[in-house]
């Protein structure tokens, strides 16, 4: 057993903990339990992974069934949920009365069929999503986001706690990975937009660090993320006046980037995409609202599943 370091989380004895997956994220979680004077059992298909956390004072189990019974807890952070099957599969008779966590990757429908099989066999379960990269694991100030029983996150909140700030979505299984898959949508919408508005402006030389200085100094906190903020709860009451812009009018404006975007020979995709939508919002009745009623297509482009 490793000496158990002082924990600035609790004066309580620290929980034993196994981690199952080694990879980048894997390593960063045992490393971050370690440091908070967790007894942390690994393991990984390649065990020469763990060699450096045994030297700090990790058990590398030879087997996952050994891994799993080594602690009450066990923190899975694997590819996906099949790999989470494949893998557990053969530790069956080990995980019932434990606790999985499990921080793979994957759709809200995965999440609910791995809480189901997790139930099949007896463990309690939290589905999580990490929203940090490898370095972060272990900071106060770093997310992560956890869904399934409350009683199962609050009896393990310390344990959740020396790897972030554990927040606790709902009891649905799914809401962590959604959660997850929703903001790094709008990561991926703002990086782009933003990717996109420096083409524009760097085609007549100016600097991104120019523009940065302008984009997200201040228009972006003060206009984008201030505006959104203020208007979230009009989405939630489906509430669009278009007093001060309508969406016939945010539709030349995205004309006129498109327009631009071929002029100054930048990518006009991105562009081009946005006025589709604007245009499919005006053909079901949103032209007199503003340009928020866009949310009324993404919403209702399909059925939601059945949770």
């Amino acid at each position: 057993m490793p000496n158990r370091l002082p924990t600035p989380l609790t004066d309580k004895p620290v929980a034993d903990v196994t981690v199952v997956g080694l990879g980048p994220m894997g390593l960063a979680l045992a490393g971050a339990l370690l440091e908070r004077g967790h007894s942390t059992t690994v393991w990984n298909r390649t065990a020469a992974r763990a060699d450096g956390l045994v030297a700090r004072g990790a058990r590398s189990a030879p087997t996952v069934a050994e891994a799993v019974a080594a602690s009450p807890v066990t923190v899975v952070c694997l590819k996906d949920y099949e790999t989470l099957y494949e893998v557990l599969g053969p530790a069956s008779d080990a995980l019932a009365g434990r606790v999985l966590v499990n921080l793979d990757s994957g759709t809200p429908g995965e999440a609910r069929a791995a809480a189901r099989w997790a139930a099949e066999r007896g463990l309690d379960y939290l589905d999580g999503a990490i929203m940090v990269p490898p370095p972060l694991v272990g900071d106060p100030g770093s997310v992560f986001l956890y869904s399934g029983a409350r009683e199962v996150f609050d009896a393990h909140r310390p344990v959740l706690a020396a790897l972030g700030d554990p927040r606790h979505l709902g009891t649905d299984p799914g809401l962590a990975v959604l959660y997850n898959t929703a903001l790094l949508d709008l990561m991926y919408a703002a990086m782009n937009g933003f990717l996109h508005a420096t083409a524009l402006v760097g085609s007549t030389g100016v600097p991104a660090a120019e523009f940065a200085d302008l984009a997200l100094g201040w228009f972006v906190p003060s206009v984008v993320g201030a505006t959104l903020a203020e208007q979230a709860p009009a989405l939630d009451a489906g509430h669009y006046p278009g007093d001060i812009g309508t969406m016939e009018m945010n539709l030349n404006a995205l004309d006129h980037i498109t327009r631009t975007s071929v002029e100054q020979g930048v990518h006009a995709g991105q562009p081009r995409f946005m006025k589709s939508v604007v245009e499919e919002a005006i053909a079901r009745g949103h032209g007199g609202k503003n340009y928020l009623a866009v949310h009324e297509v993404f919403k209702r482009a399909a059925a939601p599943s059945a949770p």
